[in-house]
């Protein structure tokens, strides 16, 4: 299991699953994409590749999830797989998808941004926890 939608009152609140941070964090850019349209209608017909740094994990998580907002905005691009290499506080990330097309990917609503409200990045499990504001 990718994520698992967890409860919350208003908003949409997320914790992405995987074998390291790293696939933590790709895995939560997948669960955000399939808040927005259906992820799995997504093909991969081109690739995105952007770096974003934080000052500590937090920021790095919510500047990573925010750029996909931004692309999604400006450039029209949705995307479904996700490759992402942390070191330190600086991430590289190639994102595969393809623009967004409302009606063959199934549009399911905005979210307007990523906050730090109840966010939580466990190594050790591994996974990390964010809220989606919708």
């Amino acid at each position: 299991m990718r994520y698992e939608l967890l409860e919350h009152t208003a908003d949409v609140m997320v914790k992405a699953h995987g074998a390291t941070i790293e696939e933590c964090f790709a895995n939560a850019a997948y669960a955000l994409e399939d808040q927005m349209v259906h992820a799995e209608l997504i093909a991969e017909r081109t690739s995105y590749e952007f770096d974003v740094v934080g000052f500590d994990m937090e920021s790095l998580l919510l500047n990573f999830l925010s750029e996909f907002l931004f692309i999604q905005d400006t450039k029209r691009l949705v995307f479904s797989r996700f490759e992402v290499h942390i070191s330190g506080l600086s991430l590289h990330c190639v994102a595969w998808g393809e623009e967004i097309d409302t009606e063959r990917h199934q549009a399911k609503g905005e979210v307007k941004a990523i906050t730090y409200h109840m966010m939580r990045i466990d190594p050790k499990e591994p996974s990390v926890t964010v809220l989606f504001d919708i």
